[in-house]
């Protein structure tokens, strides 16, 4: 069933979230309610049925990329059987809302706790992750005593979209690098009224955490990270490496002859998103190989994620016409050459056992001065924390969050 012509060229208009029934950002806090038109999933469906798909793999397996069997399943069941509308509601119920910060509308969730002392926590993203990945955490972090904590494990929950990811704007100027994003994240915890809180991130979201670190606005209390900023640059060795180094360094080793995907979205980004843009087949296969390459399976994410799961993270992608903006966030980082790797403040540190880098501790205590917290001797996981494991996760945040109450 061909789609029709009329709509596939009005799409073009309905990647502004104007179009997708979202209206602009203001300074203040506006809950948002999200409908999307069904034309947009009607479109959708369409194109993922008239999709074409290249020859198979020439090497089984993943040597060569996404194996065509499985991506075509994958994308049949995308057509077939998948249902945007759950995730619709489940967002909505949990409470979110966009505002305007220098000039750019952030869309956050925002899920508050029963418990008077809870200790508010904003949780940071990475590529090719968005706040799907914390859903499932959210209810144990804010409602400790329905999951076996104590109500002093309380945390207010607050989970924003990266300038460019998701239901944010995505910025039209150069500029929105990991500092900046920072510095908006402290502006929003202020808005919202908290004036001590604590911040966690991995990938993306643990390099804005650690600018974060790095400008340690007066109510940031301590940061947390799955993944600091070390696989971009690692502190420098004294002496013989240990055998933990050794591993790290290896697995750096590793990660870059596999950044193929790094070295396209930090040069040429523009010319990326053309393809990824028109076809929901080529963003799903861009996202899902890294599901598949950094979660804690054997190329098989369905292991620990459902496929519903998977599709509702790429769908957020492909609905918002995300995969141009959000590679931006590569390009910034490169211009900006900001790393930082030395922070003076509280610090925790969670190696899950299949992150892309496993942080060596004594890398961790020479980079972290105010390191308080530090596990390595995690059972499962990997580089999608939460959205893998998120009992493990929380648990994590709790023993952290317990040596700053």
């Amino acid at each position: 069933m061909s789609s029709p012509r009329g709509t596939t060229r009005t799409l073009a208009a309905a990647t502004d979230l104007e179009q997708l029934s979202i209206p602009p950002a203001t300074p203040t806090v506006t809950p948002l309610t999200l409908n999307v038109p069904g034309w947009v999933l009607d479109d959708l469906r369409h194109r993922l049925r008239d999709a074409r798909l290249p020859d198979r793999e020439t090497r089984a397996g993943w040597a060569q990329g996404v194996p065509l069997d499985r991506l075509r399943d994958l994308t049949e069941y995308w057509s077939r059987d998948y249902d945007w509308r759950r995730l619709e509601r489940q967002l909505n119920d949990l409470g979110q809302f966009r505002t305007l910060i220098d000039g750019v509308g952030i869309h956050f969730l925002h899920v508050r706790s029963a418990h008077a002392d809870a200790v508010p926590i904003i949780l940071s993203h990475g590529w090719p992750g968005s706040v799907v990945e914390f859903l499932k955490a959210i209810g144990p972090l804010t409602d400790p005593t329905a999951h076996g904590g104590g109500a002093a494990d309380a945390f207010h929950v607050v989970i924003p979209s990266l300038p460019g990811f998701g239901f944010s704007d995505k910025p039209i100027d150069e500029g929105w690098h990991p500092s900046r994003i920072a510095r908006a994240w402290d502006a929003l915890m202020a808005r919202l009224g908290y004036d001590r809180y604590l911040a966690q991130g991995g990938d993306w979201g643990g390099i804005v955490t650690s600018q974060l670190g790095k400008i340690r606005p007066a109510g940031l209390a301590g940061v947390h990270f799955t993944l600091p900023e070390f696989p971009i640059g690692a502190p420098p060795l004294r002496g013989q490496p240990t055998a933990e180094e050794e591993a790290a360094l290896a697995q750096m080793r590793s990660l870059d002859a596999g950044s193929g995907y790094a070295k396209q979205q930090s040069t040429r980004p523009q010319t990326l998103g053309y393809g990824l843009a028109d076809s929901p087949v080529g963003q799903a296969a861009w996202i899902y190989e890294k599901f598949a390459e950094w979660t804690d399976t054997d190329h098989d994410p369905e292991q620990v994620l459902t496929r519903d799961e998977l599709l509702d993270n790429i769908t957020l992608y492909w609905l918002t016409n995300t995969a141009t903006s959000s590679a931006r966030i590569y390009w910034e980082y490169k211009v900006a050459n900001t790393i930082t790797v030395e922070l003076d403040l509280p610090v925790g540190v969670s190696v899950f056992p299949r992150e892309i880098v496993r942080i060596p501790r004594i890398w961790a205590q020479r980079a972290f001065s105010g390191l308080i917290y530090f596990n390595d001797q995690i059972p499962a996981g990997g580089h999608f924390a939460a959205f893998e494991q998120p009992g493990i996760f929380v648990e994590e945040m709790r023993k952290f969050a317990r040596l700053l109450r």
